[in-house]
Order: C-alpha cells, then structure tokens, then sequence
C-alpha cells in the first residue's frame, strides 16, 4: 500500500512530492516519459512562486540561475506593471527554463525519498472507500490517494469521471522555438503587419516566436510558422532550425471537483487557460503548496474531514482568478476597435502608482486570500504571511527559515503561547520582531498563509489550530 501515488512529474507533480516527503508520506510519482523532453514550455516564475518556493529554501539556487526582471509577465497593456512596491520578498519575475524547475524539483524530491518512476503510464484506475488501485506499466500499484498531476489531457482526470466544463477554444497560435537566418530581420517584441502581429523573445541560443494560426486544422511544421509569419507581417522572415513547434489556443476549462473521494488533481489536470502571463507552471507550484500539507495530515490522521476538501474551495476559486486574468488579457492583446476604449482606461489605471501596483500583484497571484476561522480583521490574515526578521534564543531568522520543514508555526512573541497539547503538530517559536513591536503572536499554516493573528485583542489561537490541524 502506497500512502499517495503521483500521476506525473511536471511541476505539481514533484512540488508535491517534496511537501509529503517533507512529512514523511510515503509517495511514489509515475511519469510516462522516460525522460524530460526537449523542448521547454515555458520560462517564468513570478514572485508569488519565489516566495513559496523561499518558505521551503528552494528559492535561492533557482534565483542565482535564472535572470530578474523587475515587472510581471503582461504584455496586454502598453505600459509594464513594475513589482518595486508588490508585496513581496520577490519583486522581480525569474526567467528560467521550466525544465532546469522540474530537473531541480526532481533532484530535491529523490534526495527526499520520493519514489520516481520515469517511463510508467498510469492507464487505468479503480477507486474504492479505502484506497484507489491503479494498473501502471503492467503493474496494479494500491494507493490510499492518487493525485492526478498529468496535464491537460489527464488520464486521472478523465478515468475518475470528473467534469472538465469551460469555453471551447476560438482562437489559435502557432509557437516555434527556430533561429532566424537574418538575426537583424525582427525585433524583440511584438511586430505588426497587413495580416497581423509576431511577437519575439529571445532564449538562449535561439528565439520564440508566436503568432495567429490561419489554419488550425492544418499539420503543426516549420512550414506553417513560416507561412503564418510571413502572412502576418506582408513580408519574408526566413525561419531555420526548428527546435520545437507547437499549437496553442484561448480555450480554458476547469475540473468541476478538485478532490474526488481519494482521487486529486493538481496543476493542469486541473485547469487550462491561455498562457498570457506565463503563470503555468506558477499556479501549478502553488496548488502543488496548498495541497501538500492537507493530505499529508490526512494520511496522518491527524487533520479534521474539512482540511483536504478545502483543498477544493481554495484553489478552485483561485483557479476560477487565473482563467478570469487570462482571457482578460487575451481580449485585450486582440482588442478591436469596440474594445480599444476599455485598454485606454485600464491602461490609465495602470500607469498610475497605486494601480499599477494592484495590477501587479493580481496577475502574479500576489493578492491570493483564504478565508480562515476565526476570520479576523488583521491585513494579514488569509494572506502569505510577510517574510518577519526574528530574534530568537538561537539567533536571527525569519519566516521563510521557519516554515522550510513544512509544519505549522506559531510564532510566540510575548512568551504565553506554549500550546503544548499540539506540540507533536505545531512549532511554536518564541521570538521578538522588532519591527512589529504591537504583535503578540501570529500562527502561519505550513504554506504559510497567516490563519491567526494576535495585536492586543485578547483572543488566543486554540480555535484556528483546532480548525486547521485538528484536536
């Protein structure tokens, strides 16, 4: 018997891996290919991912790699939403290959212990009260939690009968990793013609170009791109060396059930939506985060029945925010002249300060919120907790420090919360923070979202840990 079995080895898939391995679940993660392609999807991670990747000390390797920029990945508006003010101990977008992410994450979830099985496709499963039993590579494989983590076209997701309703695409694109034969014959960015646009990023040894797809239902090859390229901008841009060419469109679905009895979706098993924004692999990172901790109590038996299915409500509705963010943006990178008084306005928006910082954070998930009990009325509550600078008995350290085994942390700063019925189940730190010299104490859940803060009210934090982490 296998505590959990991960369908996948994506991003979600091994961020996953790493939470329950850091709780001691025994996991194994089955991928059908036997090794990562060759192609990268995307290049992105945003602060938000930073600053979750930061609470595991996963942070810091992957930002001496990667290149900063200090804005967010929206290119919908004619002005760059700035990260300088965003809440955030990450106020810049990281490029880096999303494969060196996975090779990293894979790396950090074998030395853990994780059970990665490359070259095994999951086919089939049956799901039962006490466990779902699944045929992989010629083998029935027994789990007490089968997480599916396998894409868009999810086998998990598909064999659980979980609805998968949304908007059917109507738009395509073509993208190509290619080189150019004149590197001179276009520019970074977005170039237009008499039959549309072309927009360029520069990677590596090669360039990423996309563009309108007139034939969708034709065969994806380097003939196509070139076609599709040179109908957009009324000229010939010769295209060579094909690395990778795909197809892509605007359409974006959403399971109906995150959790389904003992069968889970994470990343895009669990949604599909346009990739403007880049933020792919970062809600995929993040539902991987909120995720891991629930079920690892679960199996534990530790967590009250409530704590895996708010899995479901938090995320869900985090993932309904990023469909909403993306095909805004969509609409407003295809803007017609209907629409065009509508770009002027939030463009206007934009540019001003406190706008510009609003955006920021909304598309980055910056602005992510949980509701907790108690509720609260303290600014932090439901949010990622600030990355607080602590003087403790043993020295200096802070949140992220605190939060890297992944339990939850309740950080005492006056001395009174010993909370010793939970000791098997909740740190408690006691610290000073100088720089909050009106906090008393602050409970951070193991993703670090602030589920109680104390300022003076006279309240304590038994509730909120019984509610997250049980009696």
């Amino acid at each position: 018997m296998i505590d959990v079995l991960i369908a996948g080895a994506g991003p979600a898939g091994l961020m996953l891996a790493c939470e329950l391995r850091l709780a001691g679940i025994v996991t194994v993660v089955v991928e059908r290919h036997a090794q990562r392609p060759g192609y990268c999807r995307g290049f992105t991670l945003n602060s938000r991912s930073l600053d979750l990747l930061a609470r595991r000390g996963l942070a810091a390797p992957l930002i001496a790699e990667g290149w900063p920029a200090p804005q967010a990945a929206f290119t919908s508006l004619p002005v760059s939403l700035g990260l300088a003010d965003a809440l955030t101990d990450h106020p810049y977008t990281l490029g880096i290959p999303q494969t060196r992410v996975e090779e990293f994450l894979e790396e950090q979830a074998s030395r853990l212990g994780a059970d990665i099985r490359r070259g095994q496709e999951l086919r089939d499963l049956e799901a039962a009260d006490d466990a779902v039993t699944t045929t992989v590579g010629g083998q029935r494989l027994r789990a007490r939690y089968l997480v599916g983590c396998d894409g868009s076209r999810s086998t998990v997701r598909k064999k659980a009968g979980i609805d998968f309703p949304g908007t059917d695409a109507t738009r395509y694109s073509l993208l190509g990793d290619v080189s150019l034969a004149d590197p001179e014959a276009l520019p970074i960015g977005v170039s237009t013609g008499p039959g549309g646009s072309v927009f360029l990023i520069p990677r590596p040894g090669y360039v990423r170009i996309v563009t309108d797809d007139p034939h969708p239902g034709a065969p994806v090859t380097l003939a196509a791109l070139q076609s599709a390229v040179d109908h957009a901008l009324g000229r010939h841009v010769q295209l060579t060396e094909p690395r990778w060419v795909t197809r892509f469109s605007d359409a974006a679905r959403q399971a109906k059930r995150y959790v389904h009895g003992r069968i889970i979706l994470a990343g895009d098993a669990a949604h599909i939506h346009p990739p403007a924004g880049a933020v792919g692999v970062n809600v995929a990172l993040d539902d991987a985060v909120n995720l891991g901790w629930k079920l690892a109590a679960t199996v534990h038996g530790t967590a009250p029945d409530h704590v895996l299915e708010s899995y479901h409500t938090e995320r869900h509705a985090a993932g309904q925010r990023v469909l909403a963010s993306t095909r805004a943006q969509v609409l407003l990178g295809n803007a017609d002249e209907k629409l065009q008084p509508l770009v002027d306005l939030l463009t206007r928006v934009a540019t001003h300060p406190g706008g510009n910082q609003a955006f920021a954070e909304v598309v980055t998930g910056l602005d992510t919120t949980y509701d907790m009990t108690p509720a609260g009325s303290h600014p932090w509550i439901g949010r990622l907790c600030p990355n607080l600078r602590l003087t403790t008995a043993s020295g200096v350290t802070d949140v992220a420090e605190l939060l890297s085994p992944a339990r939850p942390v309740l950080i005492d700063l006056t001395g009174r919360h010993a909370m010793r019925p939970w000791a098997d189940r909740v740190d408690v730190i006691a610290a000073a923070c100088p720089e909050h010299p009106d906090l008393e104490a602050v409970l951070l859940r193991p993703d670090g979202h602030t589920a109680w803060v104390r300022g003076g009210d006279g309240d304590t934090p038994e509730q909120a840990i019984r509610h997250w982490f049980g009696r």
